[in-house]
């Protein structure tokens, strides 16, 4: 671990330098020095730097965006994952459903915002439906993938030791798809984190993205660079916290790499 620290580390630090080099020299003239941001950090999530409103408000903000990932994201897994299930082992279903789901699978995401917003109007609903929005397509489809890649030879030796119908579903398929089923987890995942701040722009009052977003409209850059650090470490240990639940659904088989 520290080993992998330490080889992490140059690329970040060499960043920052660059970073402070170029507003130092005048090459960027509105962004300010990684100082002011390392302040605006601490003050966002301790307080007691600067008399504001965000003043040690980071918790609040970032359960409320992490709670819209969650719901969005466990909702778009237990309909994506059981449909990629179907799909992938039924060619009546596929047969069915892949034309229309592939007709609406290449929508962006902000096309899908005012029409969310004018069945389900402004708040955190809408910011849940567009992540489940997000994250539903990449979960399908790698669950699809990973359905129909199980090899034939593993589905003939489980019918030779007498496994079939929903034992085989859930003992042989299933288990086999994993690996690739998280990998499309991962994907959707980071997809939520990136939809939710486009959501929360949307009259949401609490959220890393509304923050951004109020920021913005102060020429508070400082905070804006701050909510961007924080949606990235969420996002980031939030998929770790993902991979962690596989490897203990797999009994610390190994998966893909992290």
């Amino acid at each position: 671990m520290t080993r992998r620290i330490l080889w992490a580390l140059p690329f970040p630090i060499a960043l920052v330098a660059l970073w402070h080099v170029a507003v130092v020299q005048g090459w960027m003239t509105i962004i300010p020095v990684p100082k002011d941001v390392a302040v605006e950090l601490w003050d966002f999530a301790v307080g007691g730097v600067y008399d504001s409103v965000y003043s040690g408000t980071l918790l609040t903000h970032v359960w409320a965006s992490s709670s819209r990932v969650l719901f969005g994201f466990l909702w778009a897994a237990a309909i994506a994952v059981p449909l990629g299930i179907l799909i992938g082992r039924n060619a009546r279903t596929s047969a069915m459903l892949e034309p229309t789901l592939s007709l609406l699978r290449p929508i962006p995401v902000t096309a899908w915002v005012p029409l969310v917003l004018i069945v389900f109007g402004l708040g955190a609903g809408s910011a849940v439906i567009l992540v489940f929005i997000a994250a539903f397509y990449p979960i399908l489809l790698s669950t699809i993938t990973g359905v129909k890649g199980v090899p034939e030879r593993l589905i003939e030796a489980g019918a030779m030791l007498g496994t079939s119908g929903w034992r085989m579903l859930t003992r042989v398929v299933v288990p086999a798809s994993l690996p690739t089923i998280l990998s499309g987890m991962r994907i959707a995942l980071g997809f939520a984190w990136v939809v939710v701040v486009v959501g929360e722009t949307t009259g949401v009052p609490t959220g890393l993205g509304s923050t951004i977003t109020e920021a913005r409209e102060t020429s508070n850059t400082a905070l804006i660079i701050a909510g961007m650090t924080f949606i990235g470490l969420a996002g980031f240990y939030s998929d770790k916290l993902l991979v962690l639940v596989f490897r203990l659904m797999r009994r610390n088989r190994p998966l893909i790499a992290t």
